[in-house]
């Protein structure tokens, strides 16, 4: 069954511990059902990215807006998110926003610069600092995050919507680094010399990731995912001990809401038992790591998801699809498996491949 069947399947609803309504994906989804471990017909498959410079529509609809400016739009974002569904029948949205927006909802001074990322004017260094430019999230502080999510839920009529929080280390690196870093010196820095501060800034980092991820599901998003992009740059013992206990506060703040929550990272091979143990359904897998090691380092307990290599997608076919199917056939092995690629779209990424892609995945035989 592709993402199109799922057009008219009825959801339900729930109330979480804080009174709100939740709204569950629908029964037959093969993406929530892969996540909890369920039987699929098909073996579901969205991209990190897919909606985004790949893409001609995207690039024409963004011209001349700021990044930010865009994800404060619910009629752009709703379009952007809308725009690999309807391109690619895949089997889940993701929203269109970026890891930054909800410190920048709440007064942190940033700005996504063109061909840099997420720069902060005045970096983070003590105890002070963080009270002084981290307060908590509310919805009120995103009201175009809720808008947005809500004409999303109405417009894909069934097809599950994926929302997304940034990790509190990925956050923090930003925050402390004042951008984009190679080594994260002064993120581990901060981090072996100065533990109150360290504490301190992932416990309201954590707090604020999960405000986030609880306004996009109580709006009608029917999964999350906590991307920690940069936690491949930590050995496992500090990971254990430094941010481990965040991300799994992250994620157990928002275990009421009754969706599959997916954590992701990159060139986390090592720390790939750890995340899982962290608390998600799922455990993303880049593809650095065999899908088939993967399964083994996850455990039997969680689903997995990935990890094509995004550049195989600039390969011939048929590598393409021979590549895939290694993937998926490692993927039998797991409790379920959400085929994607390792990280993101490239932004040079020709879209027919990516249908090829999509087509080739649903044609794959479900034992």
């Amino acid at each position: 069954m592709s993402a199109a069947q799922n057009k008219d399947t009825p959801t339900t609803a729930d109330t979480t511990k804080d009174g709100a309504t939740k709204a569950s994906a629908p029964a037959t989804s093969a993406f929530v059902a892969a996540c909890r471990g369920e039987k699929v017909d098909h073996v579901p498959v969205w991209f990190m990215r897919q909606a985004g410079r790949s893409l001609p529509e995207y690039r024409k609809l963004r011209e001349g807006v700021p990044m930010l400016e865009s994800c404060t739009r619910p009629d752009m974002v709703v379009e952007i998110t809308m725009q690999p569904v309807r391109r690619y029948g895949v089997d889940a949205a993701i929203f269109y926003s970026d890891i930054v927006v909800p410190l920048k909802a709440i007064g942190v001074d940033l700005d996504i610069v063109p061909g840099t990322g997420p720069v902060v004017a005045d970096p983070i260094r003590t105890v002070k600092d963080v009270e002084r430019q981290l307060r908590d999230l509310t919805a009120d502080d995103v009201p175009y995050v809720t808008e947005s999510v809500r004409g999303l839920v109405s417009e894909l009529k069934g097809t599950p919507l994926i929302g997304f929080a940034g990790a509190p280390f990925t956050l923090a690196s930003y925050l402390i680094e004042g951008g984009p870093s190679r080594d994260h010196r002064l993120t581990k820095e901060l981090m072996y010399r100065d533990r109150a501060t360290w504490d301190a800034l992932l416990g309201r980092l954590a707090k604020i990731a999960a405000s986030f991820l609880r306004v996009q599901v109580q709006a009608g998003a029917q999964a999350v995912q906590l991307f920690d992009s940069w936690a491949g740059s930590l050995s496992r013992e500090d990971y254990v001990t430094y941010v481990k206990p965040y991300a799994k506060q992250v994620l157990d703040a928002v275990a009421d809401l009754g969706v599959p929550r997916i954590h992701f990272g990159v060139g986390t091979g090592e720390l790939l038992q750890e995340m899982g143990d962290a608390g998600a359904e799922v455990v993303g897998v880049d593809w650095r790591v065999s899908l088939a090691d993967a399964v083994t380092r996850v455990g039997k307990g969680r689903s997995v998801q990935g990890n094509l290599d995004p550049t195989v997608l600039f390969a011939p076919e048929d590598v393409m699809k021979k590549k895939a199917t290694a993937v998926l056939e490692a993927g039998r092995q797991a409790r379920g498996h959400v085929f994607n690629l390792g990280h993101g779209v490239l932004p040079a990424t020709d879209p027919d491949a990516l249908k090829r892609l999509v087509d080739h995945v649903h044609a794959f035989e479900v034992r």
